[in-house]
């Protein structure tokens, strides 16, 4: 028997119910648990997020190379405008990212607290790039 059985995803923010709030919308979750300091949602495939309530949490500063991303939620779609119009329209943000000329099969964006976080075409197979 495993010892470890399911994880969980934690993000950290000083509001964790409005953060909540947007992701619930954009995955279509379902809450799991709340507190007053934290808020758990499970999609229907199982995948489960957490936001953590931390009084002294500040946006990361990801892409700067000095505060390197050291992990960040990646999300799958067929249909890359569709949920880019849906994740403005709850509050999230386009990050800046390379060329944007032509078809991209990746983009950044950042959540109301400041966490980014990907939204692809597909798994990716190459190595991060810097």
């Amino acid at each position: 028997m495993a010892l470890v059985t399911a994880g969980v995803v934690v993000l950290d923010c000083a509001e964790p119910e409005k953060l909540a709030a947007f992701y619930r919308e954009l995955l279509e979750a379902d809450d799991v648990d709340a507190s007053a300091n934290r808020v758990e949602i499970r999609t229907a495939d199982g995948f489960r997020l957490a936001l953590r309530r931390d009084v002294n949490a500040t946006a990361p500063s990801w892409p700067r190379p000095e505060n390197s991303l050291q992990a960040h939620l990646e999300f799958v779609t067929d249909d890359l405008d569709g949920v880019e119009r849906r994740i403005v329209s709850l509050g999230g943000r386009p990050m800046e990212s390379g060329d944007s000329s032509g078809p991209t099969e990746e983009r950044g964006y950042a959540d109301p607290a400041g966490h980014s976080f990907t939204v692809r075409r597909g798994v990716p197979t190459a190595p991060k790039q810097g």
